[in-house]
């Protein structure tokens, strides 16, 4: 047997010492470092994960293509962030707050999947009880799911080579541990080895893999980065405890877009598919309110139609707040500035607070016009029309820019109603629309004329 030496990995980002010290020389953080036994991997005998084969090199034209075909999951909206199904061979992994409803989404579809497939669902968290009392619990069919109430890594493979199930789902990786590292569950090297275990069973078999992920309180997935480059697709699931409404976000997927967007809503019965999403995230009003503005944002390839509010308040301190709720607050101080040098709207004795409904996070410029002309509604405390959407990017020099999917965006404000669009004057469609009145911009100056006249129609039309 080969001698086992001692390391200290950084729990932190999973860097190796051979000595312990204070301080990570590589993410910089202090007493993050552990004491572990390493041993040689290529003479262990209990090691079963990596396959023991000689590469060749091979020309590329001769390399023969397979197509797999999707596998999909019984939720059309994960399938959408998957890009298009489950892919056999593919490793998924998934990461949330607790209680966001992880393990409710990947049991409602493991039950789908295991009418046709074997599937075979590993639990490190709970118990063979607590996983059929959920399952009961929302009418899920439970016949043919194979369940597996188990931490060990090796044992778990082991097992998994006799089943040879299409699909397994590992819940969660953080509870799962080898007998290669002396280190606890949890550990960056336990999260490590046993992720690199599965996953190159799941490549050597074409099995499809789903991996739960915890999350620090930054809201990051704990463990090593190099757990997300080991998978295919690493998806968020993001909510709100007090909202029932769930996202589930792609930001890595090699199968298809990132930053794809599948939206639930959390019932008694379970996950529900949300068919219309724009819908939840406009409020709707019986009558226009000042400070709302209907934009047109995209999530991957959707188009959704988003509700912008400012407040606008007299401020009686030295230094006004300027407070975002879903957007970008140095974005938001940067608009200010602009508006004020190109219109002459002055905000600096104002606190301005502004929310994207619906707790949507809106990190892209065409957000810029929707919000500057929420913050000029709320100033002159005077209604935008609510059948009125608007997209674009603001230059520092007061231009307004192109933004991508302008025709996308346009088009799904027309499903929903909507009469009028203030867009950039390159987004301008070459198809003229019957129902929507198109009102193209190419400076702030125009935009601001253009939100006059829309406010001084609808007050007309109001008080008659």
């Amino acid at each position: 047997m080969a001698k086992q030496h001692t390391i200290y990995s950084c729990q932190s980002c999973g860097a190796q010492y051979p000595k312990w010290s204070g301080q990570c020389g590589q993410c910089s953080n202090w007493n993050c470092l552990v004491e572990e036994i390493a041993s040689p991997l290529a003479t262990n005998p209990r090691y079963q994960g990596y396959a023991i084969s000689t590469p060749e090199i091979t020309l590329m034209s001769t390399v023969t293509l397979q197509e797999h075909a999707y596998i999909t999951t019984g939720l059309k909206e994960l399938d959408r962030v998957l890009g298009g199904g489950l892919i056999p061979g593919s490793a998924v992994l998934i990461g949330g707050d607790p209680g966001i409803g992880k393990s409710t989404l990947l049991l409602q579809t493991v039950c789908f999947l295991s009418q046709h497939l074997k599937v075979l669902y590993v639990t490190g968290e709970e118990s063979l009880q607590q996983v059929t009392l959920r399952a009961r619990r929302l009418g899920l069919p439970e016949k043919n799911l194979l369940l597996l109430a188990d931490t060990h890594i090796e044992h778990i493979l082991k097992l998994a080579r006799e089943e040879k199930p299409g699909v397994i789902v590992v819940d969660s990786i953080q509870t799962m541990h080898t007998d290669l590292l002396q280190s606890a569950p949890g550990a960056v090297g336990q999260v490590r080895e046993s992720a690199a275990q599965l996953v190159n069973y799941a490549k050597q078999t074409q099995t499809a893999l789903f991996l739960v992920g915890h999350v620090t309180k930054e809201g990051a997935l704990a463990g090593p980065r190099v757990l997300e480059h080991m998978v295919d697709t690493v998806l968020y699931f993001e909510g709100e405890p007090d909202n029932r409404y769930r996202v589930i976000r792609a930001v890595k997927n090699r199968f298809g877009a990132v930053n794809e967007l599948g939206i639930f809503a959390m019932t008694d019965k379970g996950l529900k598919e949300v068919n219309n999403p724009s819908a939840i995230f406009l409020s709707r009003y019986t009558h226009p309110v000042p400070g709302s503005v209907i934009m047109a944002t995209k999530e991957g390839s959707r188009p959704l139609l988003v509700e912008i509010q400012a407040l606008l308040d007299q401020s009686y301190m030295g230094n006004p707040r300027r407070v975002c709720v879903g957007l970008e607050a140095p974005r938001l101080s940067m608009l200010l500035a602009v508006l004020h040098r190109h219109t002459g709207i002055a905000t600096h004795d104002q606190d301005v607070f502004v929310n994207a409904v619906g707790g949507m996070r809106i990190t892209e410029t065409g957000a810029d016009l929707a919000l500057v002309l929420a913050v000029l509604s709320s100033l002159r405390n005077k209604a935008v029309p609510p059948d009125v959407i608007v997209f674009g990017e603001l230059g520092l020099a007061g231009e307004i820019r192109p933004i991508q999917g302008g025709q996308e965006r346009l088009r799904e404000a027309e499903k929903h109603g909507f009469k009028f669009a203030i867009v950039p004057h390159a987004n301008l469609p070459k198809t003229h629309s019957e129902t929507l009145k198109i009102f193209p911009v190419q400076t702030l100056m125009q935009a601001v004329d253009v939100f006059k006249n829309l406010v001084t129609e609808t007050n007309i039309k109001i008080s008659l």
